[in-house]
Protein backbone atom coordinates (compact mmCIF):
# COMPACT_ATOMS: atom_id res chain seq x y z
CA UNK A 1 0.00 0.00 0.00
CA UNK A 2 2.81 2.51 0.58
CA UNK A 3 5.44 1.72 -2.51
CA UNK A 4 1.97 2.00 -4.53
CA UNK A 5 1.18 5.57 -2.81
CA UNK A 6 4.48 6.49 -3.46
CA UNK A 7 4.54 5.89 -6.99
CA UNK A 8 1.53 7.58 -7.38
CA UNK A 9 2.67 10.66 -5.36
CA UNK A 10 6.24 11.10 -7.66
CA UNK A 11 4.84 10.03 -10.73
CA UNK A 12 4.04 12.91 -13.13
CA UNK A 13 4.59 16.10 -11.68
CA UNK A 14 5.72 14.37 -8.23
CA UNK A 15 8.98 16.68 -8.07
CA UNK A 16 7.73 19.85 -9.00
CA UNK A 17 5.83 19.44 -5.50
CA UNK A 18 8.84 18.65 -3.85
CA UNK A 19 10.87 21.82 -5.72
CA UNK A 20 7.81 23.63 -4.13
CA UNK A 21 7.95 22.37 -0.59
CA UNK A 22 11.77 22.67 -0.91
CA UNK A 23 11.03 26.83 -1.79
CA UNK A 24 8.84 26.78 1.44
CA UNK A 25 11.32 25.47 3.35
CA UNK A 26 13.79 27.94 3.20
CA UNK A 27 11.74 30.78 2.21
CA UNK A 28 10.70 30.41 5.86
CA UNK A 29 14.07 29.63 7.42
CA UNK A 30 15.44 32.67 5.85
CA UNK A 31 13.39 35.52 6.94
CA UNK A 32 15.34 38.38 7.89
CA UNK A 33 15.25 42.07 7.35
CA UNK A 34 15.84 43.32 4.17
CA UNK A 35 17.27 46.93 3.80
CA UNK A 36 16.62 48.39 0.56
CA UNK A 37 19.42 49.81 -1.42
CA UNK A 38 20.02 51.59 -4.59
CA UNK A 39 16.79 53.27 -6.60
CA UNK A 40 14.25 51.41 -4.14
CA UNK A 41 15.90 52.52 -1.30
CA UNK A 42 16.02 56.08 -2.29
CA UNK A 43 11.90 56.36 -3.27
CA UNK A 44 11.52 55.12 0.39
CA UNK A 45 13.43 57.27 2.27
CA UNK A 46 12.34 60.36 0.08
CA UNK A 47 8.55 60.01 1.03
CA UNK A 48 10.01 59.75 4.58
CA UNK A 49 12.14 62.67 4.86
CA UNK A 50 9.55 64.55 2.69
CA UNK A 51 6.90 63.94 5.76
CA UNK A 52 9.07 65.20 8.39
CA UNK A 53 11.69 67.68 7.33
CA UNK A 54 10.79 70.92 7.07
CA UNK A 55 12.03 73.95 4.08
CA UNK A 56 15.02 75.73 5.18
CA UNK A 57 16.87 72.25 6.74
CA UNK A 58 19.49 71.18 5.13
CA UNK A 59 20.01 67.04 4.05
CA UNK A 60 23.09 65.47 3.90
CA UNK A 61 23.23 62.54 1.63
CA UNK A 62 26.10 60.31 1.96
CA UNK A 63 26.55 56.29 1.17
CA UNK A 64 29.60 54.49 0.38
CA UNK A 65 31.49 54.07 -3.17
CA UNK A 66 29.74 50.91 -4.53
CA UNK A 67 27.49 51.20 -7.39
CA UNK A 68 24.10 50.36 -5.94
CA UNK A 69 25.14 52.94 -3.23
CA UNK A 70 26.42 55.39 -5.67
CA UNK A 71 22.78 54.57 -7.70
CA UNK A 72 21.00 55.73 -3.90
CA UNK A 73 22.80 58.45 -3.23
CA UNK A 74 21.99 60.64 -6.81
CA UNK A 75 18.32 59.67 -6.98
CA UNK A 76 17.66 60.58 -3.42
CA UNK A 77 19.21 63.97 -4.11
CA UNK A 78 17.65 64.94 -7.20
CA UNK A 79 14.13 63.45 -6.08
CA UNK A 80 14.48 65.84 -2.84
CA UNK A 81 15.77 68.55 -4.86
CA UNK A 82 12.77 68.63 -6.97
CA UNK A 83 10.44 68.64 -3.70
CA UNK A 84 12.56 72.08 -3.13
CA UNK A 85 14.13 70.45 0.15
CA UNK A 86 18.00 72.18 0.62
CA UNK A 87 19.96 68.98 -0.17
CA UNK A 88 23.95 69.02 0.50
CA UNK A 89 25.60 66.49 -1.84
CA UNK A 90 25.66 63.85 -2.82
CA UNK A 91 28.96 61.96 -1.43
CA UNK A 92 29.22 58.65 -1.64
CA UNK A 93 32.79 57.28 -0.95
CA UNK A 94 35.43 56.24 1.33
CA UNK A 95 34.96 57.22 5.36
CA UNK A 96 37.30 59.91 4.84
CA UNK A 97 35.10 62.19 2.12
CA UNK A 98 32.41 61.20 4.49
CA UNK A 99 33.70 63.09 7.13
CA UNK A 100 34.83 65.89 5.15
CA UNK A 101 30.90 66.33 3.39
CA UNK A 102 29.57 65.72 7.74
CA UNK A 103 32.00 68.67 8.95
CA UNK A 104 30.98 70.85 5.59
CA UNK A 105 27.35 69.99 7.23
CA UNK A 106 27.99 71.65 10.56
CA UNK A 107 28.53 74.80 8.88
CA UNK A 108 25.18 74.75 7.29
CA UNK A 109 22.84 77.52 8.42
CA UNK A 110 19.93 76.43 10.21
CA UNK A 111 18.67 74.75 13.78
CA UNK A 112 17.82 71.21 12.73
CA UNK A 113 19.85 69.02 10.27
CA UNK A 114 19.66 65.49 8.44
CA UNK A 115 22.01 63.11 7.32
CA UNK A 116 20.20 60.19 4.66
CA UNK A 117 22.25 57.13 4.46
CA UNK A 118 22.03 53.43 3.69
CA UNK A 119 21.59 50.87 6.28
CA UNK A 120 24.80 49.61 5.62
CA UNK A 121 26.67 52.64 6.06
CA UNK A 122 24.76 53.78 9.38
CA UNK A 123 27.70 52.95 11.68
CA UNK A 124 30.28 54.66 9.90
CA UNK A 125 27.99 58.17 9.90
CA UNK A 126 27.37 57.59 13.06
CA UNK A 127 30.64 57.47 14.41
CA UNK A 128 32.11 60.03 12.16
CA UNK A 129 28.47 62.75 13.09
CA UNK A 130 29.14 61.74 16.70
CA UNK A 131 33.27 62.75 16.60
CA UNK A 132 32.18 66.28 14.75
CA UNK A 133 31.61 68.93 17.08
CA UNK A 134 27.70 70.31 17.26
CA UNK A 135 26.20 67.65 15.20
CA UNK A 136 25.29 64.82 17.92
CA UNK A 137 22.01 65.87 17.87
CA UNK A 138 21.58 65.60 13.81
CA UNK A 139 18.87 63.11 13.12
CA UNK A 140 20.33 59.66 10.59
CA UNK A 141 17.52 59.06 8.33
CA UNK A 142 17.71 55.45 6.77
CA UNK A 143 15.22 53.49 4.60
CA UNK A 144 12.35 51.45 6.35
CA UNK A 145 13.70 47.92 6.70
CA UNK A 146 11.28 45.08 6.19
CA UNK A 147 10.99 41.25 6.83
CA UNK A 148 11.29 38.77 4.12
CA UNK A 149 12.96 35.30 2.80
CA UNK A 150 16.27 36.41 1.60
CA UNK A 151 15.51 33.32 -0.81
CA UNK A 152 13.03 35.21 -2.28
CA UNK A 153 15.35 38.17 -2.76
CA UNK A 154 15.19 38.86 -6.96
CA UNK A 155 18.65 39.22 -6.47
CA UNK A 156 19.17 35.65 -4.97
CA UNK A 157 16.71 34.38 -7.49
CA UNK A 158 18.65 35.45 -10.19
CA UNK A 159 21.62 33.95 -8.69
CA UNK A 160 20.28 30.57 -8.58
CA UNK A 161 19.07 30.58 -12.17
CA UNK A 162 22.64 31.95 -13.38
CA UNK A 163 24.55 29.57 -11.00
CA UNK A 164 22.77 26.00 -12.63
CA UNK A 165 22.69 27.42 -15.81
CA UNK A 166 25.81 25.16 -17.47
CA UNK A 167 24.40 22.29 -14.90
CA UNK A 168 20.95 22.42 -16.25
CA UNK A 169 22.18 22.61 -20.47
CA UNK A 170 24.56 20.16 -19.89
CA UNK A 171 21.75 17.70 -18.18
CA UNK A 172 19.82 18.09 -21.09
CA UNK A 173 22.15 15.80 -23.38
CA UNK A 174 22.74 13.47 -20.38
CA UNK A 175 18.90 12.96 -20.22
CA UNK A 176 18.61 11.95 -23.70
CA UNK A 177 21.93 9.26 -23.08
CA UNK A 178 20.37 8.23 -20.06
CA UNK A 179 17.04 7.87 -21.34
CA UNK A 180 18.65 5.92 -24.16
CA UNK A 181 20.35 3.29 -21.61
CA UNK A 182 24.10 4.96 -21.89
CA UNK A 183 25.64 7.12 -18.90
CA UNK A 184 28.17 9.60 -19.94
CA UNK A 185 31.22 10.50 -17.53
CA UNK A 186 33.15 12.69 -19.38
CA UNK A 187 30.59 15.76 -19.35
CA UNK A 188 32.49 17.73 -16.28
CA UNK A 189 36.00 17.70 -18.00
CA UNK A 190 34.52 18.50 -21.77
CA UNK A 191 33.35 21.52 -20.00
CA UNK A 192 37.16 22.46 -18.97
CA UNK A 193 38.08 21.15 -22.18
CA UNK A 194 35.49 23.34 -23.95
CA UNK A 195 36.00 26.66 -21.62
CA UNK A 196 39.96 26.12 -22.70
CA UNK A 197 39.35 25.76 -26.26
CA UNK A 198 37.29 28.64 -26.18
CA UNK A 199 39.35 31.00 -24.37
CA UNK A 200 42.88 29.97 -26.57
CA UNK A 201 41.20 30.26 -29.66
CA UNK A 202 39.85 34.25 -28.64
CA UNK A 203 43.88 34.59 -27.60
CA UNK A 204 44.73 33.47 -31.00
CA UNK A 205 41.72 35.70 -32.86
CA UNK A 206 42.73 38.99 -30.85
CA UNK A 207 42.39 38.32 -27.36
CA UNK A 208 40.92 41.34 -25.44
CA UNK A 209 41.03 43.13 -29.04
CA UNK A 210 38.47 40.41 -30.91
CA UNK A 211 35.75 41.17 -32.02
CA UNK A 212 32.13 39.60 -32.22
CA UNK A 213 33.28 37.27 -35.26
CA UNK A 214 36.16 35.36 -33.22
CA UNK A 215 33.83 35.50 -30.72
CA UNK A 216 31.47 33.19 -32.53
CA UNK A 217 34.41 31.00 -33.92
CA UNK A 218 35.72 30.42 -30.60
CA UNK A 219 32.78 29.08 -29.44
CA UNK A 220 31.89 27.19 -32.17
CA UNK A 221 34.82 25.87 -32.48
CA UNK A 222 35.02 24.75 -28.37
CA UNK A 223 31.39 23.35 -29.26
CA UNK A 224 32.70 21.51 -32.52
CA UNK A 225 35.57 19.98 -30.50
CA UNK A 226 33.37 18.53 -27.86
CA UNK A 227 30.68 17.03 -30.16
CA UNK A 228 33.57 15.15 -31.94
CA UNK A 229 34.41 13.61 -28.77
CA UNK A 230 31.02 12.80 -27.89
CA UNK A 231 30.56 11.11 -31.05
CA UNK A 232 34.22 8.98 -30.33
CA UNK A 233 32.62 8.22 -27.22
CA UNK A 234 29.52 6.78 -28.87
CA UNK A 235 31.45 4.83 -31.60
CA UNK A 236 33.29 3.38 -28.69
CA UNK A 237 29.93 1.56 -27.09
CA UNK A 238 28.74 1.58 -30.46
CA UNK A 239 30.89 -0.37 -32.87
CA UNK A 240 33.22 -2.02 -30.03
CA UNK A 241 30.63 -2.52 -27.88
CA UNK A 242 32.57 -0.91 -24.81
CA UNK A 243 30.32 -0.56 -21.41
CA UNK A 244 29.40 3.19 -21.78
CA UNK A 245 31.06 3.47 -18.08
CA UNK A 246 34.11 2.40 -19.02
CA UNK A 247 34.20 4.37 -22.52
CA UNK A 248 33.51 8.03 -21.18
CA UNK A 249 35.38 7.67 -17.69
CA UNK A 250 38.67 7.07 -20.28
CA UNK A 251 37.37 9.99 -22.45
CA UNK A 252 36.95 11.91 -19.51
CA UNK A 253 40.58 11.04 -18.70
CA UNK A 254 41.56 12.12 -22.67
CA UNK A 255 39.48 15.67 -22.46
CA UNK A 256 41.07 16.23 -18.94
CA UNK A 257 44.55 15.73 -20.01
CA UNK A 258 44.10 17.52 -23.11
CA UNK A 259 42.91 20.74 -21.27
CA UNK A 260 45.70 20.92 -19.51
CA UNK A 261 48.39 20.55 -22.42
CA UNK A 262 46.58 23.06 -24.14
CA UNK A 263 46.22 25.82 -20.92
CA UNK A 264 49.87 24.62 -19.83
CA UNK A 265 48.06 24.22 -16.54
CA UNK A 266 47.21 27.33 -16.11
CA UNK A 267 44.34 30.14 -16.63
CA UNK A 268 43.95 31.56 -20.03
CA UNK A 269 42.32 34.99 -20.04
CA UNK A 270 42.66 37.90 -23.01
CA UNK A 271 39.27 37.57 -23.05
CA UNK A 272 37.12 40.45 -24.69
CA UNK A 273 34.39 42.50 -21.79
CA UNK A 274 31.82 41.59 -24.86
CA UNK A 275 32.39 38.27 -24.04
CA UNK A 276 30.99 38.17 -20.61
CA UNK A 277 27.55 39.18 -22.48
CA UNK A 278 26.47 35.60 -22.38
CA UNK A 279 27.35 34.32 -19.22
CA UNK A 280 26.55 37.60 -17.22
CA UNK A 281 24.84 39.60 -19.04
CA UNK A 282 21.03 39.88 -18.38
CA UNK A 283 17.90 41.13 -20.65
CA UNK A 284 16.77 44.90 -20.69
CA UNK A 285 13.11 43.96 -20.14
CA UNK A 286 12.69 41.48 -17.80
CA UNK A 287 16.43 41.16 -16.33
CA UNK A 288 16.37 37.47 -16.88
CA UNK A 289 20.28 36.06 -17.26
CA UNK A 290 21.01 35.67 -21.27
CA UNK A 291 22.45 31.87 -19.99
CA UNK A 292 19.03 31.50 -18.70
CA UNK A 293 17.10 32.18 -21.64
CA UNK A 294 19.60 30.08 -23.79
CA UNK A 295 18.98 26.92 -20.98
CA UNK A 296 15.07 27.29 -21.34
CA UNK A 297 15.56 27.41 -25.22
CA UNK A 298 17.45 24.33 -25.14
CA UNK A 299 14.57 22.64 -22.87
CA UNK A 300 11.57 23.79 -24.91
CA UNK A 301 13.44 22.11 -27.96
CA UNK A 302 14.72 19.09 -25.74
CA UNK A 303 11.18 18.38 -24.73
CA UNK A 304 9.79 19.08 -28.50
CA UNK A 305 11.87 16.16 -29.59
CA UNK A 306 11.39 13.52 -27.06
CA UNK A 307 7.56 13.86 -26.86
CA UNK A 308 6.78 15.00 -30.68
CA UNK A 309 9.50 13.51 -33.13
CA UNK A 310 10.26 10.45 -34.54
CA UNK A 311 13.60 10.39 -33.16
CA UNK A 312 12.58 10.92 -29.61
CA UNK A 313 10.56 7.31 -29.68
CA UNK A 314 13.13 6.12 -31.21
CA UNK A 315 15.53 7.11 -28.35
CA UNK A 316 12.98 5.81 -25.76
CA UNK A 317 12.83 2.46 -27.91
CA UNK A 318 16.15 1.83 -27.15
CA UNK A 319 16.43 2.60 -24.29
CA UNK A 320 13.90 0.30 -23.31
CA UNK A 321 14.69 -3.29 -25.05
CA UNK A 322 17.64 -2.53 -27.95
CA UNK A 323 16.77 -5.75 -29.43
CA UNK A 324 13.46 -4.85 -29.64
CA UNK A 325 14.07 -1.52 -31.33
CA UNK A 326 16.66 -3.26 -34.21
CA UNK A 327 14.23 -5.83 -34.76
CA UNK A 328 11.25 -3.30 -35.38
CA UNK A 329 13.70 -1.83 -37.90
CA UNK A 330 15.42 0.92 -35.42
CA UNK A 331 18.79 1.67 -36.52
CA UNK A 332 19.84 1.09 -32.62
CA UNK A 333 23.30 2.27 -33.40
CA UNK A 334 22.50 5.85 -34.98
CA UNK A 335 20.25 6.23 -32.35
CA UNK A 336 22.81 5.77 -29.51
CA UNK A 337 25.58 7.77 -31.31
CA UNK A 338 23.24 11.19 -31.80
CA UNK A 339 22.76 10.98 -27.96
CA UNK A 340 26.44 11.03 -27.16
CA UNK A 341 27.09 13.48 -30.30
CA UNK A 342 24.17 15.87 -28.52
CA UNK A 343 25.85 15.19 -25.00
CA UNK A 344 29.32 16.16 -26.56
CA UNK A 345 28.07 19.50 -27.79
CA UNK A 346 26.27 20.45 -25.04
CA UNK A 347 28.53 19.61 -22.39
CA UNK A 348 30.89 22.29 -24.83
CA UNK A 349 27.80 24.96 -24.89
CA UNK A 350 27.81 24.86 -20.94
CA UNK A 351 32.07 25.00 -21.33
CA UNK A 352 31.48 27.95 -23.70
CA UNK A 353 28.80 30.03 -20.69
CA UNK A 354 30.99 29.16 -17.84
CA UNK A 355 34.20 30.85 -19.76
CA UNK A 356 31.76 33.56 -20.45
CA UNK A 357 31.09 33.95 -16.82
CA UNK A 358 34.38 33.76 -15.80
CA UNK A 359 35.90 35.69 -18.41
CA UNK A 360 38.51 32.73 -18.66
CA UNK A 361 39.20 29.20 -19.57
CA UNK A 362 41.07 26.93 -17.12
CA UNK A 363 41.24 22.80 -16.99
CA UNK A 364 40.18 23.05 -13.30
CA UNK A 365 36.49 24.04 -14.34
CA UNK A 366 33.99 21.68 -14.54
CA UNK A 367 35.11 19.53 -11.38
CA UNK A 368 32.37 16.95 -10.30
CA UNK A 369 29.99 18.19 -12.82
CA UNK A 370 29.32 15.21 -14.51
CA UNK A 371 28.09 14.15 -10.41
CA UNK A 372 25.55 17.00 -10.29
CA UNK A 373 24.32 16.70 -14.12
CA UNK A 374 23.57 12.83 -13.33
CA UNK A 375 21.97 14.17 -10.08
CA UNK A 376 19.68 16.51 -11.66
CA UNK A 377 18.99 13.85 -14.42
CA UNK A 378 18.00 11.13 -12.02
CA UNK A 379 16.62 13.64 -9.69
CA UNK A 380 14.08 14.92 -12.29
CA UNK A 381 12.46 11.42 -12.95
CA UNK A 382 14.84 9.48 -15.52
CA UNK A 383 15.76 5.76 -14.59
CA UNK A 384 19.27 4.66 -14.93
CA UNK A 385 18.13 1.64 -16.55
CA UNK A 386 16.88 3.41 -19.50
CA UNK A 387 13.55 3.89 -21.74
CA UNK A 388 12.01 6.39 -19.29
CA UNK A 389 12.08 9.93 -18.07
CA UNK A 390 11.69 13.33 -19.62
CA UNK A 391 13.24 16.50 -20.08
CA UNK A 392 10.93 19.10 -18.53
CA UNK A 393 11.32 16.74 -15.32
CA UNK A 394 15.52 16.97 -15.68
CA UNK A 395 14.77 20.71 -15.62
CA UNK A 396 13.16 20.17 -12.44
CA UNK A 397 15.76 17.93 -10.71
CA UNK A 398 18.15 20.48 -11.29
CA UNK A 399 16.28 23.24 -9.95
CA UNK A 400 15.82 21.10 -6.83
CA UNK A 401 19.83 20.66 -6.93
CA UNK A 402 20.14 24.20 -6.85
CA UNK A 403 17.59 25.19 -4.58
CA UNK A 404 19.12 22.71 -1.92
CA UNK A 405 22.41 24.32 -2.77
CA UNK A 406 21.68 28.01 -2.42
CA UNK A 407 19.00 27.08 0.81
CA UNK A 408 22.23 25.62 2.37
CA UNK A 409 24.43 28.26 1.72
CA UNK A 410 21.92 31.10 3.40
CA UNK A 411 21.49 28.43 6.05
CA UNK A 412 25.16 28.67 6.93
CA UNK A 413 25.23 24.63 6.28
CA UNK A 414 29.04 23.74 5.80
CA UNK A 415 30.29 22.64 2.51
CA UNK A 416 31.22 19.16 3.64
CA UNK A 417 27.53 18.49 5.04
CA UNK A 418 26.06 19.91 1.61
CA UNK A 419 27.97 16.99 -0.14
CA UNK A 420 26.17 14.68 2.11
CA UNK A 421 23.07 15.57 2.00
CA UNK A 422 23.52 16.12 -1.82
CA UNK A 423 24.72 12.39 -1.93
CA UNK A 424 21.63 11.04 -0.21
CA UNK A 425 19.32 13.34 -3.18
CA UNK A 426 20.88 11.27 -5.48
CA UNK A 427 20.78 7.99 -3.16
CA UNK A 428 16.79 8.52 -2.83
CA UNK A 429 15.93 9.60 -6.02
CA UNK A 430 17.57 6.12 -7.19
CA UNK A 431 15.78 4.04 -4.51
CA UNK A 432 12.41 6.14 -5.82
CA UNK A 433 13.02 4.65 -8.98
CA UNK A 434 13.40 1.22 -8.31
CA UNK A 435 9.68 1.92 -6.17
CA UNK A 436 8.47 3.20 -8.76
CA UNK A 437 9.46 0.20 -11.43
CA UNK A 438 8.43 -2.63 -9.64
Amino acid sequence: MRAAAARRFFAGQGMLGVLVLLVALFSLLTIRDQHPTGEAAARALETKLAAVAAPGETILVVARGGPEDQRFASTLAARLRARGLTVAGPVAGEPPEIRAAVEQLALAPGARRWIATLESSRAVVESIRDAVPGLKDTTIAVPASRRWPTFLLRDNLRNVAGQIAVIAIVAVGMTLVIIAGGIDLSVGSLIALSAVVCAWLLKALGGVGAGAGAMCVAAAGAVVLCALSGAFSGAMVVRFRLPPFIATLAMMQVASGVAYIIARGRPIYDAPDAFTALGRGVDPLLGVPWAVWLMLLLYALGHVLMSRTALGRYVYAVGGNQEAARLAGVRTGGVLLLTYVVSGALAGLGGVVMASQLKSGAPTYGVMYELYVIAAVVVGGTSLSGGEGRVLGTLVGAFIIAVIQNGMNLTNVESYTQKVVLGLVILGAVLLDRIRRR
